[in-house]
């Protein structure tokens, strides 16, 4: 690791560090005790950071492989994570390359670190020296450090492996490693507030059913792509579990709600008017279809379409917002150029381009989809 610190080393990686990565690593190292694999993962860790997490941009700071890189959190949903937190005593259970423990541990004065690779403590605890962070590093299996642990935390963290041991990708809480439903009961007798980060893709309704301490669900996403699923457990019973969706750099304020409250709400149906809603995905994972037909006064199209529509344009919904009339088929220009979307319609965007002779792109939507009536195209005003 010190070797890499070598200031002609990284005069070398600053000078490549738009050079293509394959063919790099066909060439020999110039430097006889660092290999062309280690410059080459010191460059990709940069070209990584400088989209997911710039705060590492600094001279000094070294880089993980990249799959480290890609079970980390990006710095903008860290960031949004410890705005919540403050404390005394905060832990990170499962710290990998340290991004969230970073931010989430910002509001916290006493500040420990539980990480099972050793290679990769090591990096986490020297970024840390540079960036004038400090904390309590133990290079230990997370089943291990409970099993002995005698302290108490504030606020326990953890973001369990998503890989089994052929690298598949795994959601059920009882397939993660740690295994969630085995140590449950362990990480609430540590704290009062355990915070688990999961899978986007995971099933909320399973969540709820298998984790009885969740009083806090948020839904993350960055820019509509949903990035994570994040669980507050506690133990103290609180009545009414609340769910919040946030969707980052979007310009949309966060959704909160109660859970259950989807159970009670109606929707009203109507044709098309004026404007059309598509809500984001992060309103889309929670399921919240009949509740912000409710909350925001917009109708739905269809019970099979979650599109919305209204005669006055509700600046506040959580999600993009046309103004759109219904358009004949045989009025769509050949070669015209739209951005299409197909929801509840017998046609992918794509068989749609074909069929009609359409191009993609521009700054006119053209959006095929069903009404109570059957089905019917909008196109932007």
């Amino acid at each position: 690791m010190v070797k890499l610190l070598n200031k002609e080393v990284q005069n070398y990686i600053h000078a490549n560090l738009k050079t293509d990565l394959h063919s790099l690593l066909l060439k020999k190292s110039p430097f006889s005790d660092v290999s062309m694999q280690e410059i080459v993962q010191q460059i990709k860790g940069k070209q990584v950071a400088e989209k997911k997490f710039p705060f590492l941009l600094k001279e000094g700071i070294l880089f993980p492989p990249q799959l480290n890189m890609e079970q980390s959190s990006s710095e903008k949903t860290a960031l949004y994570k410890s705005q919540i937190l403050k404390g005394k005593k905060f832990i990170d259970l499962t710290s990998g390359f340290g991004i969230d423990a970073y931010y989430l541990s910002q509001n916290f004065e006493d500040i420990t670190l539980i990480e099972q690779n050793a290679e990769l403590l090591e990096i986490v605890e020297h970024n840390w020296a540079i960036l004038g962070k400090k904390a309590r590093f133990i290079n230990q299996k997370l089943e291990d450090f409970l099993d002995e642990n005698q302290e108490n935390f504030d606020t326990v963290y953890l973001d369990p492996a998503r890989r089994d041991q052929n690298k598949n990708k795994v959601f059920l809480l009882e397939d993660l490693s740690p295994n969630i439903l085995e140590i449950q009961e362990n990480l609430m007798s540590i704290s009062e507030q355990v915070i688990i980060k999961l899978s986007p893709l995971i099933d909320l309704k399973y969540l709820v059913s298998v984790l009885p301490n969740i009083f806090r669900l948020d839904i993350i996403a960055l820019k509509n792509d949903v990035k994570e699923v994040v669980v507050f457990l506690s133990k103290e019973n609180k009545k009414g579990m609340i769910g919040n969706c946030v969707n980052l750099e979007s310009g949309e304020s966060a959704f909160s709600f109660t859970f259950g409250e989807e159970e009670n709400a109606q929707s009203e149906y109507a044709e098309p008017e004026k404007f059309i809603y598509i809500p984001n995905n992060t309103i889309l994972k929670a399921g919240i279809f009949n509740l912000i037909s409710e909350k925001f006064g917009v109708k739905k199209l269809h019970p099979n379409t979650h599109i919305y529509t209204s005669p006055e344009k509700i600046t506040e919904f959580p999600g993009r917002i046309f103004e759109m009339e219904i358009v004949d088929s045989k009025k769509i220009k050949k070669k015209g150029q739209y951005n299409i979307i197909s929801k509840n319609y017998p046609l992918k965007p794509e068989e749609i381009k074909k069929k009609y002779g359409l191009k993609d792109g521009g700054n006119d939507y053209l959006i095929f989809t069903q009404s109570k009536k059957g089905k019917i195209i909008l196109k932007s005003v």
